[in-house]
């Protein structure tokens, strides 16, 4: 071999080295930025939840954001974003609406996904109330069409019927949050938001207290029984205000907790037939002057 294919060689191996440099560094690269983003979105997909309201049937947070495989079906078989759907096509996506002032909210989707930068882990579906309350659908299309059991009918059992019920949904618990701009707290009437709960008269009644301002009216106070409500949103969309007094959170924002070690005397009664705390003695009453 002569000095010029000498050369020659030695140069092809050095292109060969520099090429299998490059490609290893642009691998590695590549390799680190797709780490730091499958970082990124585990820790997105992942964040506690400021406010999401899951679908009926949900399981507990943690259990839920294990078992939903963020395909979406509940969000395509949802009645609503199915009505809206065809109401887009059929008007076309650039017409507005022009049926009714609320209509525009109608076409709101109920259920969505969540997307990066939400306070909601990534690709999990969750609704807002006030703008798209749950319809409370009976056959619960987003809870069948379910592969994962995320959403399952055994959450929604009817201990009476023994059978699914929709009304057995705890999506959430509405919380009147803003007593002092409330209308029915004013001293003013106003029902809206009882008028528009579907679980009427159970899950948000009417208290009447005494109007102290002018001292011959009521003040009619909305009330939630955290037993019946199913957390649909439907009290938190229709209230008056701009910005709503009562409000649906998720349970464990909206409830507190009894400490283990208290025991209810009256609901150990009625579990046990007795209760834990013993009954009143009934002692003699005496008398100074009396001898015993």
């Amino acid at each position: 071999m002569d000095e010029k294919e000498t050369r020659q060689h030695h140069n092809r191996e050095e292109e060969r080295r520099r090429r299998f440099l490059r490609d290893t560094l642009s691998a590695a690269a590549g390799a680190f930025v797709l780490a730091v983003g499958l970082g990124a979105y585990q820790r997105s997909a992942q964040a506690v939840p400021a406010r999401a309201i899951r679908p009926p049937g949900a399981l507990p947070e943690k259990q839920f954001q294990a078992a939903c495989l963020r395909c979406g079906q509940c969000v395509r078989a949802c009645h609503a974003n199915l009505l809206r759907n065809s109401r887009v096509e059929a008007q076309g996506p650039d017409q507005p609406a022009e049926i009714n002032p609320n209509e525009s909210v109608q076409l709101e989707p109920v259920l969505r996904l969540a997307e990066a930068g939400h306070d909601v882990p990534v690709g999990t579906p969750y609704f807002i109330p006030r703008t798209s309350p749950c319809r409370l659908c009976e056959d619960m299309p987003c809870v069948q069409a379910c592969p994962s059991g995320a959403l399952s009918k055994r959450n929604l059992l009817d201990e009476e019927k023994k059978a699914p019920s929709i009304y057995e949904a705890r999506m959430g618990l509405a919380v009147l949050v803003d007593h002092e701009n409330c209308i029915g707290f004013q001293g003013l009437r106003c029902d809206v938001c009882y008028r528009n709960c579907p679980v009427l008269d159970q899950a948000l009644t009417l208290d009447m207290v005494a109007n102290q301002r002018t001292g011959m009216h009521a003040r009619f106070i909305p009330t939630v029984h955290s037993e019946y409500c199913t957390g649909c949103g439907k009290c938190e969309r229709s209230c008056i205000l701009e910005h709503p007094a009562i409000k649906v959170l998720p349970l464990a924002q909206a409830r507190g907790e009894l400490g283990h070690h208290y025991r209810l005397g009256w609901q150990e009664k009625e579990k046990a037939g007795k209760s834990l705390i013993p009954e009143a003695l009934q002692l003699p009453v005496r008398m100074p002057e009396e001898e015993p």
